[in-house]
């Protein structure tokens, strides 16, 4: 119980942290309003952030490029409404604090090709005060988000209105062909082994289609993993291998997830629940059609911090993604 309670308080202090209070009234699950470029944006073919402040309306095709192709070098950097695209690597590079990025629209970031996939994320970088609001991402090599793939930071990130998706590709691109699935997972936590534990919120968003073949083992929309506390909530999963995939102790580390208030749908699994995690709490976990199990653990089971209630029949997933889950 201690375990458990700790694990609350630092989720509630990542919450404070970002300003963010739940919502009174239910909302749509996903994206909503525009998304992506407003009328008469700027083009450009790469942008390197050094100043604080705000960077809005462009338009930024890579042509091909590798590397981040929209680099946050800075503090207090607002980066909203854009498309990022077509590019052979990732499109944001998150390296400052207190960084948000709002309404983008990030999609095919594909290195490699699909029977020898290469990472190219949507957004990656540092821990540090991060927020990523209303914001498609799809169709990347890699992860949608992968926070920190250097493993040399701390701090928080909250992903809010989102829509993480993968699905057949309509053309070929970058070396993919056309009705290949690229990418990994919706979301990949890595943290460094030691100090304060990594903040994530994850809440309203829709995760989708995660479930191709690939170069891993194990498809899952979320890959939580090593030094984090996570709350995962007011989430819709569909069309995926597994929807959540939660490891525990390992060489880096173990994760902490509550998920509250979720729905799953058209799964393998809705949890996979990995050696022997030290903290799990499922609470009102929804499921929908054509969800073959509800959690399994792979590797052993801890003898407590365990909680699982409130197990339900998910309603149609379109009143979901529609009205959203009734507020608690």
């Amino acid at each position: 119980m201690r375990a458990l309670c700790k694990l609350t308080t630092g989720l509630a202090t990542l919450m404070l942290a970002c300003n963010s209070a739940p919502a009174q009234a239910p909302k749509p699950v996903g994206t909503s309003g525009s998304v992506g470029c407003l009328a008469n944006p700027k083009t450009l073919d790469r942008l390197h952030i050094t100043q604080p402040g705000l960077y809005e309306n462009y338009l930024i095709d890579a042509q091909g490029a590798s590397g981040n192709i929209v680099k946050i070098s800075a503090d207090d950097v607002t980066l909203r409404h854009c498309e990022i695209f077509n590019a052979r690597g990732n499109g944001i590079g998150v390296f400052g604090s207190r960084v948000k990025i709002e309404s983008c629209r990030i999609h095919h970031l594909l290195n490699g090709s699909y029977e020898t996939q290469n990472d190219a994320h949507g957004i990656t970088g540092r821990w540090g005060e991060v927020s990523i609001r209303n914001c498609e991402i799809s169709h990347t090599s890699g992860d949608c988000i992968q926070f920190d793939p250097d493993r040399a930071s701390q701090g928080s990130l909250l992903i809010e209105d989102c829509k993480l998706w993968t699905g057949p590709l309509p053309a070929d691109a970058l070396g993919f062909k056309a009705g290949q699935r690229p990418g990994e997972n919706a979301f990949d936590s890595k943290t460094r082994p030691d100090g304060q534990r990594c903040q994530l919120i994850i809440r309203n968003c829709l995760l989708q289609g995660w479930n191709q073949p690939s170069q891993i083992s194990t498809i899952a929309a979320l890959n939580l993993k090593e030094q984090v506390d996570a709350e995962i909530r007011h989430c819709v999963f569909d069309d995926n291998e597994v929807a959540l995939r939660v490891r525990g102790p390992g060489p880096r580390g173990g994760a902490r997830v509550r998920i509250r208030d979720c729905a799953v749908y058209r799964s393998q699994l809705a949890v996979r629940a990995e050696d022997k995690i030290e903290q799990l709490q499922l609470q009102g976990l929804l499921l929908g059609e054509e969800v073959k199990e509800r959690i399994h653990f792979h590797g052993g089971r801890a003898d407590s911090g365990f909680l699982d209630e409130g197990a339900a029949q998910a309603p149609p997933m379109t009143l979901l993604l529609q009205q959203g889950f009734p507020q608690r």
